[in-house]
């Protein structure tokens, strides 16, 4: 076996703003996995929060490519057990290689991922479409350029009621409030008062993700379900969640990839816990690994493709009505550039 690496530049419909980043365009790194006659693909971004570049992923990815060429694969699972130690520090990398594992290993037995699980796509849950941090002339005009029932609303300015009351003016859509770790305890607790008004239905990461005493104390007085991001990032962190939010939100970027992710969920669900599952700006091939998954979630965020201009591939196909998947096996994703 053995890996290609494919760099692409995304670019976004709209400049993107969040709490703690802005970004017009997104370098994205595409994985193929192939034995010469498969090839399976995965994707992972730049992030510049956590450090993650093209060059420290491709140096990964081919340090383990050196292993792959005599490796004889049996699951994706064991070869993220494998591999693990080529990953220690870029889980971005790790995660692109498990995705395109579990694509290369659904197309060899000739279904798709859902359907190795087990998994009724009757019960997927529909992704909100995310509206960033702009003028709130801006965020309206990106509410009604795309209807949508479901959106997250990206906050952590100094006027963030006043935003969702004015966009709430536009739609009677379910909104979510994710402020990327960009609030105090004080403004949690009382916005998540005001929130509740406005028909939100949680909050994601008020706090930073090392304000465990802080979120103690808004886990115990918000008007509103948490759910935590920056602060659970890989398996070990789901434990740490329990007391503090009422639901994780796992990106298979910052985990290592589909592997984990499915560890994460079954210690969520034995903790009585939610469970959500987000995207990076990312391409149609990593939110088809989301889509797979999707089915044992509570709430998804994989907008990833109707974000950008510039779609790398095809796969999964999101609209307002739900998801449609393609007539294809593994993540059912095909590389059109």
């Amino acid at each position: 076996m053995h890996i290609h690496l494919h760099q692409h530049l995304l670019k976004l419909k709209h400049h993107f703003k969040i709490a703690r980043d802005e970004r017009s365009v997104q370098p994205t790194l595409i994985v193929e996995l192939s034995d010469n006659q498969i090839s399976g693909y995965g994707e992972a971004t730049t992030n510049t929060y956590y450090g993650i570049t093209y060059q420290n992923m491709s140096e990964a990815l081919l340090r383990a490519n050196e292993a792959l060429q005599s490796y004889t694969f049996s699951t994706p699972a064991q070869l993220w057990e494998d591999m693990k130690d080529f990953f220690a520090s870029n889980p971005f990398a790790q995660c692109a290689l498990d995705e395109a594992a579990y694509d290369f290993y659904g197309r060899k037995q000739e279904k798709a991922l859902y359907q190795l699980w087990g998994l009724d796509l009757a019960s997927m849950p529909q992704t909100n479409y995310t509206i960033g941090i702009d003028t709130v002339e801006n965020m309206v005009k990106k509410l009604q350029e795309t209807p949508w029932d479901l959106y997250k609303i990206k906050l952590g300015t100094p006027y963030d009621i006043e935003i969702v009351k004015e966009l709430r003016k536009y739609t009677s859509a379910v909104f979510r409030v994710d402020a990327n770790c960009g609030w105090s305890v004080e403004e949690a607790i009382n916005n998540s008062h005001h929130l509740k008004k406005l028909g939100v239905e949680f909050i994601e990461q008020p706090l930073k993700a090392e304000e465990w005493e802080g979120m103690k104390e808004v886990f115990n007085y918000s008007a509103l379900p948490l759910i935590a991001d920056e602060s659970c990032i890989v398996e070990t962190d789901v434990r740490k969640c329990i007391g503090y939010f009422h639901g994780i939100n796992i990106k298979l970027m910052k985990c290592g990839g589909i592997t984990p992710a499915l560890r994460m969920i079954q210690e969520a669900r034995k903790n009585q816990m939610k469970v959500m599952m987000g995207c990076m700006t990312e391409s149609t091939i990593g939110i088809s690994a989301i889509a797979h998954i999707a089915p044992m979630l509570d709430y998804v965020d994989m907008d990833g493709p109707l974000l950008i201009t510039n779609d790398i591939a095809e796969g999964v196909k999101l609209s307002k009505e739900g998801v449609i998947f393609p007539k294809r096996n593994g993540l059912g994703t095909k590389l059109i550039v």
